[in-house]
């Protein structure tokens, strides 16, 4: 018999969205209430396992008697308040957070990314060529994983993942200011001289592709990456008795890479080392 969490009933917030009376359970972010009425917000440091921490500010709408604009993702639904989503001044603020990222960041791995450039109009170009990037090469230091900085957007999900969110092995936090800032180890260490122990719960959280499975990584860059060509599969991980669930992703009859449920009551999308990279041997064939 499968044991389904009863949660205590909430009482219910009335208030304007976009000209329509909208109810939602107490607590509810605003971004909550739009998705469940099926409204488009664009958002990218926002995740559905972790704390929202406000860093990309593509998801704000305009709050009446708000002096600034707010993000969805953490202001909470208030009894009586009017919300607009797709006013002028919330979809010039998410233009311009486009154009700054994309100008600034490789946005080519990000999952619709290209779509809400042109869907806000965006024009990262009119920065033009001098345009501060990272362009740094990309961090492999390890079997398992690579570190693509020129895709970070410094949204702090995987700093949260890795820290007391999640993993609490604090082995990577955000080093310098400004331009300057990464995301590194201490001392900017190699990964295997770090504290990290190779969950791989960032790459999980991470939205841009920065972080990425070596072998995802080495498939992009051969050319032969084909996600729409993928399988999913979720199966129960089968080295110990926690019952964690997988997501195996299968290309050519080859797992490319291991994900987890994010509503799974046990692992809420986190794996350890075992779990998410531990599946060469189920294709050694000799």
């Amino acid at each position: 018999m499968t044991a389904v969490p009863l949660q205590p009933p909430r009482r219910l917030v009335s208030f304007t969205l976009d000209g329509e009376e909208t109810r939602v359970p107490e607590g509810s972010t605003i971004l909550d209430a739009c998705r469940s009425a099926g409204k488009d917000i664009p958002t990218l440091c926002q995740g559905d396992t972790l704390t929202p921490k406000n860093a990309c500010r593509v998801c704000v709408v305009e709050v009446e008697g708000s002096r600034t604009l707010a993000p969805a993702c953490s202001r909470r639904a208030e009894p009586g308040m009017t919300v607009r989503t797709d006013s002028e001044r919330a979809r010039h603020s998410r233009k311009v957070v486009l154009e700054l990222l994309a100008s600034s960041t490789d946005l080519s791995t990000t999952p619709r990314a290209e779509e809400w450039i042109k869907e806000y109009e965006a024009k990262p170009e009119r920065f033009g060529a001098d345009a501060a990037r990272v362009d740094e090469q990309p961090k492999i230091d390890n079997e398992l994983y690579v570190r693509d900085y020129d895709k970070c957007i410094l949204c702090y999900k995987c700093v949260d993942a890795c820290g007391e969110q999640w993993q609490n092995t604090f082995a990577i936090a955000v080093s310098g200011r400004g331009f300057d800032a990464r995301i590194s180890t201490e001392h900017e260490a190699a990964l295997p001289d770090s504290a990290c122990v190779f969950c791989g719960n960032c790459i999980e959280v991470c939205p841009t592709g920065a972080l990425s499975f070596s072998t995802e990584f080495g498939m992009r860059a051969a050319g032969t990456w084909d996600e729409p060509a993928q399988t999913q599969t979720t199966t129960v991980c089968a080295y110990c008795g926690v019952g964690c669930n997988v997501t195996l992703h299968v290309q050519d009859n080859e797992i490319v890479k291991v994900t987890s449920p994010h509503d799974n009551p046990v692992t809420h999308g986190n794996l350890c080392i075992k779990g998410r990279f531990g599946f060469q041997h189920v294709q050694n064939r000799d």
